[in-house]
């Protein structure tokens, strides 16, 4: 199982290490202005649409112009694995597979689609018999918040054993759940957990095979601030240990 680290780019600066053989996942939403690192380029690289922030924020989007400038960024970076725009709950289903389309034609490849419960079991066995590489969105947010409950993973199992029956590779958005990608064997996943450094002064660390946890809460808030960039560093390089384990091992 791949484990891809999304935001790299808060540390990208500080980062002292070579990054060509750790999986980085970063959004076209961070890259859209035009600036980006050279992390982006090598073949470990995989590009969100930047779909999911404009979930739940109300903002108008001019989607076709986005995808434009996305489809120009992926074959501007030479992009070898991309997701779809699933922007079926700000729009529709049917506005998602319009862009898809574009996206297809423009840069001559499929992009991943997204799966979210809105598009019924059917839609996955389509999904699944057309495309090479799917996902399913499980961050947990929004309408994804069904796959960290436990009664559902059978639901989940499923999903990904008709993928397997068709050689569909099967990507977890957001789901990096210690106890669940036990049992759910994705091709790939990804986690911006490591960032909890800096959002709840979390400690994190790779032992026993899985990623452990634990807040900081004999630290004054100040403290964790001064520590922020230390303890983000740490807590990505613990992760890189998780992910060349979970690389051989899931």
């Amino acid at each position: 199982m791949k484990v891809y680290l999304a935001g790299f780019k808060t540390i990208e600066k500080k980062y002292t290490e070579p990054t060509k053989d750790i999986y980085l996942l970063s959004s076209f939403y961070e890259h859209r202005n035009g600036r980006y690192g050279n992390y982006i380029l090598g073949d470990n690289h995989i590009l969100d649409s930047g779909a999911f922030s404009f979930f739940g924020g109300g903002k108008k989007v001019d989607w076709d112009n986005y995808t434009l400038q996305y489809c120009k960024f992926i074959k501007d970076t030479k992009q070898k694995l991309f997701f779809e725009l699933d922007i079926d709950k700000v729009t529709s289903l049917t506005h998602a597979e319009i862009l898809r389309d574009k996206i297809e034609q423009s840069t001559g490849m499929q992009p991943i689609p997204v799966w979210r419960p809105s598009r019924g079991i059917e839609y996955w066995h389509k999904m699944c018999e057309e495309y090479n590489y799917v996902a399913i969105s499980a961050s947990g947010a929004y309408d994804s918040a069904w796959t960290r409950k436990k009664k559902f993973i059978p639901i989940l199992q499923t999903m990904l054993s008709i993928a397997r029956k068709n050689s569909t590779k099967v990507h977890g958005l957001g789901m990096t759940s210690m106890s669940l990608i036990q049992k759910l064997r994705f091709d790939s996943i990804d986690s911006t957990t490591w960032l909890n450094a800096a959002k709840f002064g979390e400690f994190q660390w790779f032992s026993n095979n899985i990623i452990n946890k634990k807040q900081a809460r004999q630290l004054k808030k100040k403290t964790i601030k001064n520590k922020e960039k230390e303890m983000l560093n740490h807590n990505f390089n613990e992760w890189v240990k998780f992910q060349k384990y979970a690389d051989k091992n899931l």
